[in-house]
């Protein structure tokens, strides 16, 4: 399912206490799950789309939220801050207030990591992308705890520049997931022509965690 936002900015006024609005989150969610559970089911999302985004805007309407193939239970919830620190007190209320994961449902306070990226195809355009052909060059720095790094695909040459930026981060996030790469990662670049010495997304997540410890 694609990622949402709320469409309007207008001034936002000043937001009560973020427990207040998290538990307002999911007592609106428990009300619309049977909705959510028969647009899924019928695979039409977009049903439900605008008061998904109403529920999460009431939050914050800096959040963005998708729901996801679980990996422990059939969907996932996801409600992001993409690690903005503003938007963190809202994204930890509202994880901390949620419902026990049950077969059906989880939930993600930022975008987990994808159990394998090498199995994962992105539609771009024209092109079909897979991340298993994706090679990064890591560069550790063990004193900051953080790497550098460049990423590569041979299509990467042949994208437009808002395609290559995506084809940049989405596969370290797939990797790492969007916390760990926030806090791990210091410098990204994208690298059109393969660089020597590189290495797939696989061993980027082995590296990122052996350095989080």
């Amino acid at each position: 399912m694609r990622w949402f936002r709320r469409r309007d900015r207008d001034p936002v006024p000043e937001r009560p206490d973020p427990r207040t609005l998290a538990e307002r989150f999911w007592c609106g969610w428990q009300e619309l799950l049977p909705e959510v559970a028969a647009a899924l089911g019928d695979r039409e999302p977009g049903r439900v789309e605008n008061q998904l985004c109403e529920l999460v805007a009431g939050l914050h309407p800096d959040l963005h939220f998708s729901i996801e193939r679980g990996q422990r239970a059939i969907y996932a919830l996801v409600v992001t801050g993409q690690e903005d620190p503003r938007l963190r007190p809202f994204t930890d209320a509202w994880q901390r207030a949620a419902p026990p994961e049950d077969t059906i449902w989880e939930y993600h306070d930022s975008v987990p990591a994808v159990p394998d990226p090498t199995l994962v195809t992105v539609n771009l355009g024209p092109h079909r992308i897979s991340l298993a052909e994706v090679r990064v060059v890591a560069q550790v720095d063990e004193a900051a705890g953080v790497v550098d790094v460049a990423v590569h695909h041979p299509v990467m040459a042949s994208l437009d520049e808002a395609a290559r930026s995506a084809m940049t981060y989405l596969p370290l996030d797939a990797a790492l997931g969007e916390r760990l790469a926030a806090e791990r990662l210091r410098r990204v670049e994208t690298a059109e022509a393969e660089p020597a010495d590189t290495i797939g997304l696989l061993e980027l997540r082995t590296l990122v965690r052996d350095l989080a410890g």
